[in-house]
């Protein structure tokens, strides 16, 4: 089964997955979204992915707070 954005909070949540797993699909997830902007995608498309990234690495930065700071950090810079 493939995930979307939409279920990264269940990603988040789930018990029976470890730590690395959840990371591991979120960051997969993460780049998919970027791998499908291309050169004809507009700036609101573009922007709606960089929220959302932000999004997923506020998630992992709860699972992971030195990963997650890091991600964040350079999206800043």
């Amino acid at each position: 089964m493939g995930y979307t954005y939409n279920d990264i909070d269940k990603i988040a949540g789930f018990s029976s997955w470890n730590e690395r797993q959840k990371l591991d699909e979120l960051l997969r997830i993460d780049c998919k979204m970027y791998t499908n902007l291309g050169s004809d995608s507009t700036k609101k498309e573009a922007s709606d992915v960089r929220a959302k990234s932000k999004r997923i690495y506020k998630l992992i930065k709860t699972i992971n707070p030195t990963m997650g700071t890091t991600f964040l950090n350079a999206m800043d810079s």
